[in-house]
């Protein structure tokens, strides 16, 4: 599958206030997300893996796992997301290799100088804007700043943008250099899921245009 992260869904039962995993995803999947990202903190592994087989099984764009590498290999997904505190890119690509995909989450400029490449397909950097998903996530960075951490980037890696992103927001971290932009509480905590993913992917297509 190739590799569109224009609208990267994630995914976590807690926001979904007793919806069905799988339906939300498909929701997701059908307003426009071009990559779904499962988030199920604190869970047992063989959860969180009966979790990625049942979207495994219906989903069309590729799924990609948080933290937990292990599962997202033996589940059979496109690759994993992992953060700052997780195993380091470099060890997993040593034992992963292509097609498997590994985004890494970047938040400072001292996170960004000990990143690198080192078998990583994408950056996610954030938080731009204030999140209630993610308390811990620190002050956000707001567009310029994210332009900033961007530029940071080895060259020719994408960088997503993460954080707070609305339908309303989405488009000045676009025009700031994101190559796309993961969403969690404004497609999953709306009422009708599908139209919150379509209201955002619309709006960053839009401003890819403009570009």
């Amino acid at each position: 599958m190739s590799l569109d992260l224009r609208v990267v869904a994630v995914v976590d039962p807690s926001v979904l206030a007793g919806r069905d995993l799988v339906a939300a995803a498909l929701a997701a999947e059908s307003g426009g997300a071009t990559a779904i990202q499962l988030r199920i903190k604190g869970a047992a592994a063989g959860h969180v893996f009966q979790a990625a087989r049942a979207l495994l099984a219906r989903l069309s764009v590729p799924l990609y796992i948080n933290d937990r590498a292990d599962v997202a290999w033996a589940a059979g997904a496109a690759g994993v997301h992992v953060g700052q505190d997780d195993i380091p890119p470099g060890p997993l690509r040593a034992l992963l290799p292509p097609p498997f995909r590994i985004g890494l989450s970047v938040g400072s400029p001292e996170e960004a100088r000990v990143a690198g490449a080192d078998g990583v397909a994408y950056w996610s950097v954030g938080p731009v804007y204030r999140t209630a998903s993610k308390p811990d996530a620190g002050d956000p960075l707001e567009p310029p700043g994210f332009a900033r951490l961007a530029r940071l980037a080895p060259r020719g890696m994408p960088v997503i943008a993460i954080g707070g992103i609305t339908a309303a927001n989405a488009e000045p971290v676009i025009a700031a250099g994101a190559r796309g932009v993961a969403v969690i509480g404004a497609i999953f905590h709306a009422p009708d899921i599908e139209k919150a993913a379509r209201g955002i992917r619309d709006a960053v297509d839009r401003a890819v245009s403009a570009r």
